[in-house]
């Protein structure tokens, strides 16, 4: 199974999230794929990812996390066991995000929502100071990210594979070509290489 993690103020119709089904379905392996939408709060996040992750076994889930996403994935690594792919993570989200307190409105439809205060304070509890086992993670980076700084994330997980692309943005502009090395980190497709 692989668990879709999208950013903040992101969605289920995220341009990666969108690419990956579509591969997966050229690949027959399209109910493999699970992409809720994630309620703002971050303890309901996790709670949501939590169950449905519960239902896996570990040793064939893989949760790719971008941005916001990667953060929680991280933490739900830590607690499962399963392996992930990080597109961009956020490493810092309390302190990132409290400048966006407030109503937002979703990327893909407008639709407003409220990040509020004690989302911060919520987000503090997910926090992964070091990962164990960094075999289970894959990063993938950007030096053009306009938003997060990729040097942090490359120090966040040492060990991991990591893969920095020069240049790109926060989003993976080209992500097209790197889906299948994600889908080979998952155990989709042989190693892309």
């Amino acid at each position: 199974m692989i668990l879709y993690l999208h950013g903040f103020r992101s969605s289920p119709l995220s341009f990666k999230a969108r690419l990956l089904d579509k591969r997966l379905q050229e690949l027959g392996r399209a109910s493999e794929f699970h992409c809720p939408q994630l309620p703002a709060s971050p303890r309901n996040a996790i709670a949501l990812a939590s169950e449905i992750a519960a239902k896996a076994d570990p040793e064939r889930l893989t949760l790719i996390g971008s941005s916001l996403g990667g953060y929680y994935a991280t933490w739900l690594v830590e607690k499962f066991g399963c392996r992930a792919v990080l597109l961009n993570p956020a490493i810092t989200p309390p302190a990132d995000l409290e400048k966006y307190v407030g109503v937002m409105t979703m990327f893909h439809t407008n639709e407003p929502f409220e990040f509020k205060r004690e989302h911060v304070d919520e987000l503090k509890a997910f926090a992964v100071k070091r990962i164990t086992r960094p075999e289970r993670y894959f990063l993938l980076a950007a030096t053009g990210d306009e938003v997060l700084d990729w040097r942090e994330m490359v120090v966040h997980y040492p060990g991991a594979t990591q893969h920095v692309i020069e240049g790109s943005d926060h989003g993976i502009s080209e992500f097209a070509e790197y889906v299948d090395e994600v889908l080979a980190f998952c155990g989709i497709l042989p190693d892309s290489d």
